[in-house]
């Protein structure tokens, strides 16, 4: 029974990421693991104790954004502080082919002048840089209750500024 409840979860959490390679998610936070779920040997090891550790290892590729990791676009953040735009970045990867910068900003700090500025020089650095003509930049808050959710966007050719949108109700 647990080991179906392990299998459960780690397709869950594939299927839910699934959409958002189509679908650019407002959070970058994977989906979590229950409490008190088995994980590993203990929940009959073979198959699904593998799928649940690689499920598990790319929640943590996308998950908080502490500070750099081994996923630390090393080229983006130094193209970031050459132009002194670096002070409030946490980290910088390119994750799905989408340019996301972890920032320590508050959720609050949506459009925000200094989110709006990171957004830019990130569509600079794919563009100017790695050449990419249909940049996909998310400029993202520091980790919270909510994940880290986006503060800015640019989500390719049809998007012509980095300001975050709403759909309008019933729209």
């Amino acid at each position: 029974m647990a080991a179906l409840a392990v299998a459960g979860l780690a397709l869950g959490g594939s299927l839910l990421r699934a959409p958002q390679q189509q679908q650019p998610p407002s959070y970058g936070q994977a989906a979590p693991v229950a409490p008190g779920a088995p994980q590993g040997a203990a929940a009959g090891g073979g198959p699904v104790a593998a799928a649940e550790s690689g499920a598990e290892k790319r929640a943590a590729d996308e998950s908080e954004a502490a500070g750099l990791s081994k996923h630390t676009d090393k080229k983006a953040l130094a193209y970031f502080e050459g132009h002194k735009a670096a002070k409030r970045v946490k980290d910088i990867r390119i994750v799905g082919g989408y340019l996301r910068i972890y920032t320590d900003l508050p959720e609050s700090a949506g459009n925000s002048k200094q989110a709006l500025k990171l957004c830019e020089t990130g569509v600079s650095y794919l563009v100017g840089e790695l050449g990419v003509s249909s940049p996909v930049v998310f400029v993202q808050a520091k980790f919270g209750e909510n994940g880290n959710p986006v503060l800015a966007n640019i989500l390719g050719p049809g998007d012509s500024d980095c300001r975050v949108t709403h759909p309008r109700p019933g729209g």
